[in-house]
């Protein structure tokens, strides 16, 4: 460590006199404690209290709490892991407005089509790591709207390779599609809600007909309902028959909520986009849409509050979760190309993390 100068102090004999001898030496350097941490064999217990040696974690955690792993050998703490969006399988087809339902690990995508590509008939189910081929729709279509969960889906309205709008209702079942009762109306770029038996139909293509009518499902037919607040239509919605929410296109770029019988409107969008969407009156969220957003946000049941953008932004993209915390969003496209990208959302939560340094 080296040597430091003598002082009076270093002169005090027992009997409070001073030693003449030495004032002008030096003191060894054996003498003196050595501050680097080298050598440290012990450490005061008031130091060593503040940062505990643990066999792995320990069994609960607190937010900010910070130990030492002796089995890793590395400084943990409980902190906040960011929220993000991140790949995950893609699509074995490319497609731009498809209907969607179920969760982010149990996710059905139906119908939908390309520019240059029909509508199709197809459908698409994903398990949370992979898609794998669903049964095909009766009828090929693209732009209509789809709720329910995957064993049990319903998919209404859209179109057919042309502007004309459809009426039809088909119910799946997790391996095949069935014939439900038709739309009072036939329409295209419809939203939807609820379960296959108790579903709402809102929203459509301006210029149609009833393009801000909305529709309800008991599991045979469909009756007319109260109309929304605006008429426009590809938006998202979620929720339940009695407690159901819509945004964007279909309520014109604000939140709407619905009671089973009439509509109000909330917040205004932080952009009005008509994406991939979900969840409930007090956790609604959307994700991209518009001419090709990256953007995402979340109506926490007073506000609209933005949350990480998208890894790819694109327009007509679909993607269905009752929660924002399990948001997903598949296909559509980037600029004019057709996308088979499909991103999962992981929100906010604490988390164990090992305390690493950089130069």
């Amino acid at each position: 460590m080296g040597t430091i100068k003598r002082t009076f102090a270093n002169n005090l004999t027992g009997a409070g006199k001073i030693s003449s001898t030495g004032l002008d030496s030096v003191v060894p350097a054996s003498n003196i404690a050595n501050s680097s941490v080298t050598n440290v064999t012990e450490v005061s217990p008031s130091i060593g209290a503040a940062i505990k040696g643990v066999a792995g974690n320990p069994p609960s955690q607190a937010l900010g709490d910070m130990w030492y792993d002796t089995d890793l050998g590395a400084l943990k703490n409980f902190g906040v892991q960011a929220a993000a969006w991140s790949s995950g399988d893609n699509l074995p087809t490319g497609k731009r407005f498809m209907a969607n339902a179920g969760t982010q690990t149990a996710q059905l995508a139906a119908g939908g089509g390309t520019q240059t590509a029909p509508d199709s008939s197809s459908s698409f189910e994903y398990d949370g790591s992979s898609w794998s081929s669903g049964g095909s729709l009766a009828t090929s279509r693209g732009a209509f709207g789809g709720t329910g969960t995957l064993t049990s889906a319903l998919a209404f309205g859209g179109r057919a390779g042309s502007p004309a709008g459809m009426n039809n209702t088909e119910e799946y079942d997790g391996s095949s599609w069935t014939a439900g009762g038709n739309l009072n109306n036939a329409r295209r770029y419809i939203a939807g809600f609820g379960v296959q038996t108790a579903a709402v139909g809102i929203g459509g293509q301006p210029g149609q007909p009833t393009p801000n009518g909305t529709e309800e499902y008991n599991g045979s037919s469909w009756t007319t309902g109260n109309n929304t607040p605006t008429s426009a239509g590809n938006g998202q919605a979620g929720g339940t028959l009695t407690a159901g929410v819509a945004s964007a296109g279909a309520v014109g770029g604000v939140v709407a909520f619905y009671d089973g019988t009439n509509w109000t409107t909330g917040a205004t969008m932080l952009e009005n986009l008509g994406g991939a969407g979900g969840g409930t009156q007090s956790d609604h969220w959307a994700a991209g849409g518009g001419s090709g957003s990256a953007t995402t946000q979340i109506y926490n049941g007073s506000t609209w509050v933005s949350a990480p953008n998208m890894g790819t932004a694109r327009n007509h993209l679909k993607g269905k979760s009752p929660t924002s915390a399990g948001a997903i969003g598949c296909g559509g496209y980037s600029g004019t190309t057709v996308q088979t990208a499909t991103e999962e959302f992981t929100a906010e939560t604490n988390a164990i993390k090992t305390v690493t340094t950089s130069t």
